[in-house]
């Protein structure tokens, strides 16, 4: 018996000096492997998408994640994942940070931690613009909306719709395909994604409008796993950095800019969350 408790108590302190290398610092890892994972979407333009030239993974938080992966002096390798599998992801230790067109959420915050917000996102609703009774998302009430599987743009219908039928979809194609089958009466997603969805309805057989006002309006930030200090401090350092440098701005209006299908001015900087 007393041979028994040894073993087990010797075993509990095994397994109490392993549990630290279970949670290794990020940062560490990544120096022992040569390269900075990051999680990324590669359907969303323009912030992580597919060059129809040069076939390579580009766009604004492509450009964001390269700056961390400068930082650290290694290779960038992108991730490609799927909405819903963003934070599972990350918190398998699958990806080193996930930038994913992540938005701020309680709900997330209480799995993950972010950086400070690198882009500032209104949700708001696209519509077939042959539907004169539908002017503001409330009139939405007891319809049904599409939206991406797992997004906020999902969890923000259901809070801010009345009675609302969300049907999901893996990604925005399959959800604006509905809109313009009639399958829904809404698409719940990013301004920015519904303009250039907008711009593109316009010389269809179905075209759409936006609804005002926004239903809201969404920090996006970069995730990191929870209690990863080190990394956390370290891509908030880089973002800090390229606003204070005004590299921000420049990526920004790369991107979103005049000369781009956006034609955006940046309206916010980077800081941190308030949640």
């Amino acid at each position: 018996m007393k041979h028994w408790i040894i073993t087990c108590a010797a075993a509990l302190g095994l397994a109490a000096a392993l549990a630290p290398a279970a949670h290794a610092d990020t940062l560490q890892d990544i120096k022992a492997r040569g390269k900075f994972i990051c999680g990324t979407l590669g359907t969303a333009e323009p912030f992580s998408f597919q060059d129809p030239k040069t076939r390579a993974i580009v766009g604004y938080e492509v450009d964001m994640c390269q700056a961390v992966a400068d930082s650290l002096g290694v290779p960038l390798e992108l991730k490609l994942i799927a909405v819903e599998a963003r934070i599972p992801e990350l918190i398998a230790g699958r990806v080193d940070v996930v930038a994913a067109n992540l938005g701020w959420s309680p709900e997330r915050a209480q799995q993950i931690d972010y950086s400070h917000q690198h882009f500032v996102s209104l949700q708001k609703v696209l519509a077939r613009a042959s539907d004169k009774d539908l002017k503001a998302p409330a009139d939405l009430a007891g319809k049904r909306v599409s939206a991406v599987r797992g997004s906020s743009s999902e969890q923000g219908a259901r809070k801010f719709i009345a009675n609302v039928e969300p049907v999901t979809f893996k990604d925005p194609s399959g959800a604006f395909l509905a809109l313009q089958q009639g399958k829904v009466s809404g698409f719940v997603g990013s301004e920015l994604m519904l303009v250039k969805l907008k711009q593109q309805a316009a010389s269809s057989a179905v075209p759409a409008k936006i609804l005002e006002p926004a239903l809201f309006v969404e920090p996006w930030g970069m995730g990191v796993r929870r209690g990863d200090t080190a990394m956390l401090n370290r891509v908030n350092q880089v973002l800090d950095g390229l606003e204070a440098s005004g590299k921000a701005a420049q990526i920004f209006d790369k991107w979103f800019g005049p000369g781009t299908p956006f034609n955006m001015k940046r309206d916010f900087r980077i800081e941190a969350i308030k949640g």
